[in-house]
């Protein structure tokens, strides 16, 4: 009886010992190298996982720079131009950053423009009550107000007004992730260029009613009366769906459209008073 036990305890350390060896040579023959600058790049980077850059997090977005071996279309929103030049000294290529940018809220639709007509007594969360009712206002592309645009900020830059019920935006620590666009089901947070000395004008109206119903919903409403566009000299402004949109890549600066739109749903930020 022993010395069965004793071959099959030897035949089992044969086949475990055979096994470690194919599996060795396996691994060996089909390992994959991983470039260490890989782990060089993923130093540099905050380690927010936040998914700002397009990419999973840090680490895929670290692996997606060595693969490309450029900085060309790559951007880490959180670390900004100072992280992106040190990305390249490792990467011994050049940098190249875009302008700098930051989320802005597309929507006027506050306490004030739009009172509240209902009162809505479901699940207080944009996502669920977006699908089932138009908004407290009536107004079916302005902002609900349930702040899932803050909730999802890993940054502390979004905050819901009490005053207009809408969410605000802290330039000072927004990193333009876009976390909040995503959260947004009503896609009333655009991506901005941050602008010299912070200088931004976009439409601050979705609405895409006819002027008269969506003025009756919100006083400040894109009526889409064409009138921006015409003014403007550099053809940064259509109007499509009865709304208008600016295209912050071709504006110039100059606020003419601003003046010339009746209704005020044209913003501007931080621009020195005007001359009367």
């Amino acid at each position: 009886m022993s010395n069965v036990i004793i071959v099959a305890l030897i035949v089992l350390g044969a086949v475990a010992l055979i096994s470690a060896f194919i599996l060795y040579f396996v691994a060996q023959k089909f390992k994959v190298e991983e470039d260490p600058r890989i782990d060089l790049v993923a130093e540099c980077l905050p380690g927010a996982n936040c998914g700002g850059c397009g990419y999973a997090g840090c680490r895929n977005f670290a692996d997606m720079v060595v693969k490309k071996g450029s900085l060309e279309g790559m951007l880490c929103p959180v670390g900004g131009a100072a992280m992106m030049e040190q990305i390249a000294a490792v990467m011994g290529v050049q940098a190249s950053v875009g302008e700098p940018k930051v989320a802005v809220v597309c929507c006027s639709g506050s306490l004030q423009n739009a009172p509240r007509t209902v009162s809505f007594d479901g699940v207080h969360n944009c996502q669920f009550s977006s699908n089932i009712y138009t908004g407290t206002a009536g107004c079916p592309q302005g902002c609900v107000g349930f702040g899932d645009c803050v909730k999802k900020c890993q940054f502390g830059a979004l905050s819901i007004n009490a005053e207009t019920g809408l969410p605000e935006v802290d330039e000072t620590t927004c990193t333009a992730c876009g976390a909040c666009i995503k959260a947004c089901p009503r896609g009333i947070i655009k991506l901005r260029n941050k602008g010299f000395k912070s200088r931004r004008i976009w439409v601050s109206c979705v609405n895409k009613e006819k002027g008269a119903l969506a003025r009756k919903h919100c006083t400040v409403a894109c009526i889409g009366c064409g009138k921006c566009q015409k003014v403007c000299a550099f053809e940064a402004i259509t109007v499509t769906n009865n709304v208008a949109y600016l295209d912050y890549m071709k504006c110039k600066l100059c606020r003419k459209c601003v003046v010339e739109c009746p209704t005020g749903a044209i913003h501007e930020l931080n621009f020195p008073a005007k001359n009367n």
